[in-house]
C-alpha cells in the first residue's frame, strides 16, 4: 500500500488532483514581515529624585524593577518596606532583597511615572 499522500495525487474520489493543488499554491502569496535595523542597546535617560541616570536599561518585558542598594542609598529615597520576595537568577542563584520602595517618580523625557523597585545587594562591578 503506497503512502496516503501519494494516493491523494492519483485523483481519488473527493480529493483534488496535483495540478489543482499546484495552481492554488501559486496563488498564495506569503508576505514576510519587514526586518528592521537593530536599534542597538535599549537604553534611555531617566531622572530619579532629581538625579539623572544616563543609559538606564529599557526592558518592557521585565516584571521586576531592580535597584542596587548602593544607588538606593545615594538617592535617599526613604524607608524600605519589608518584602518576602526571593529572586531566582539565571545562574540559578537565589537572592533575598533588602526591601522594596514604592511609587518612586521616574522622569522619562517630560513624563513622570510611579515605579516600584526591589532593592537588592549587588557586588560592585570592577572595570
Amino acid at each position: 500500500m503506497p503512502p496516503l499522500f501519494l494516493q491523494a495525487l492519483h485523483g481519488k474520489k473527493g480529493t483534488n488532483n496535483a495540478s489543482e493543488n499546484f495552481e492554488v499554491l501559486r496563488q498564495v502569496k506569503c508576505k514576510s514581515p519587514v526586518k528592521y535595523k537593530d536599534p542597538g542597546c535599549p537604553t534611555i535617560s531617566v531622572s530619579i529624585g532629581g538625579t539623572c541616570v544616563e543609559k538606564a536599561l529599557f526592558d518592557l518585558g521585565a516584571s521586576v524593577n531592580l535597584l542596587p542598594y548602593s544607588i538606593y542609598k545615594q538617592l535617599g529615597l526613604g524607608e524600605l518596606k519589608p518584602t518576602s520576595t526571593t529572586l531566582s537568577l539565571a545562574d540559578r542563584s537565589v537572592k533575598i532583597p533588602r526591601g522594596m520602595i514604592e511609587d518612586v517618580l521616574v522622569q522619562v523625557d517630560k513624563f513622570y511615572y510611579p515605579v516600584d523597585f526591589v532593592v537588592l545587594d549587588t557586588d560592585p562591578v570592577v572595570k
